[in-house]
């Protein structure tokens, strides 16, 4: 400020004024503050200037499984949004789904004074952050629930929606319909198998191991699933995806396939609508997801201390011939 004051001509006080946006500073005076802060190349600390005010650091923290899956990116985008519009700026890592990871970023972003939290919990277990959400940060769970703590909680229709797949495909004579999920111990994933094995009692196909494989799956161990699947003394005739990722794998993996069985996705994906054939998806919008979040969020910091809220968004069906086809 010294440095300013003195290349400006004039008072710390006035540069005070200045960067504080006060009142009392003639225009004229106010530019040639901030043309000489330009010329020396200093920015203002608003973190540094917030803490002394005692009021936020103007931040929000957003921990997401993985930045670059597209799904993700929708949601962040949604929050950063959100955010800019009430003077927040919004810093996301991923967890890459391990729970050690999701508890490091956390309280990483708890100690550079967040003024929130919106997490996708990779764990089960969020006690590490009570003190933190008794100290006064709001924490909004999304996509997952907490495992341990009671918090503002937004997800997606998982059940819903894949029982709706299993009775689209079983409403074009589909009786051996398919599930290749995410690991188990997952919530979506989880909450997707429970939604499969709805589907199949309600179509009255009966629910079979066999037909469901289940774990964190790459290109390769999709392709071999999907093999065994379909030369199988009984093979499917259908199958139900539980990602957009293994959604993808799946496409490449039957794409040149003479016989393809019919296909719902979990998730829509870019581009979903141009493949050949275009591909049936269990749709929900990621920027409601994180609109959704956000919104509680900052309700939370403008002093709304109603209980903890559970918010379900609802899927839909968007059908486009992938999922549309009768058994060969």
């Amino acid at each position: 400020m010294n440095d300013v004051a003195r290349l400006a001509g004039v008072s710390i006080k006035t540069v005070s004024r200045v960067v504080n946006d006060e009142a009392g500073v003639h225009p004229a005076t106010a530019e040639r503050v901030l043309a000489a802060i330009d010329q020396l190349g200093f920015r203002r600390n608003l973190s540094a200037r917030n803490l002394r005010r005692g009021s936020s650091t103007g931040t929000v923290g957003l921990v997401l499984e993985d930045v670059g899956n597209p799904f993700y990116s929708g949601v962040t985008r949604a929050v950063e949004e959100i955010a800019r519009l009430r003077g927040r700026q919004v810093i996301t890592g991923s967890s890459d789904e391990d729970p050690a990871r999701e508890r490091e970023l956390s309280l990483e972003f708890c100690s550079r004074r967040v003024d929130g939290l919106l997490i996708v919990p990779a764990g089960l277990q969020h006690g590490y952050l009570v003190p933190e959400m008794r100290a006064g940060t709001p924490v909004v769970f999304l996509d997952r629930p907490a495992g341990d703590v009671v918090a503002d909680t937004v997800l997606v229709d998982n059940i819903g929606g894949t029982a709706a797949a299993v009775a689209h495909l079983a409403s074009f004579g589909h009786r051996r319909i398919a599930f290749l999920g995410d690991a188990p111990d997952i919530f979506t994933a989880n909450e997707r198998l429970r939604g499969y094995r709805e589907g199949c009692v309600r179509a009255g196909i009966g629910y079979h191991e066999s037909l469901v494989v289940m774990g964190p799956h790459d290109e390769e161990s999709v392709r071999k699933a999907l093999q065994g699947l379909q030369n199988a003394a009984d093979p499917a005739t259908a199958v139900v995806t539980g990602n957009n990722r293994i959604t993808v794998h799946a496409v490449r993996a039957l794409a040149g396939s003479a016989v393809r069985p019919a296909l719902v996705g979990f998730d829509d994906f870019e581009l979903a609508d141009l493949l050949s054939p275009p591909v049936t998806v269990i749709a929900h919008d990621a920027s409601a997801l994180g609109k959704a979040a956000a919104d509680l969020l900052f309700a939370r910091l403008d002093g709304d201390g109603s209980p903890p809220r559970r918010v379900v968004l609802p899927v839909r069906l968007v059908a486009r011939g992938s999922g549309e086809v009768r058994p060969s």
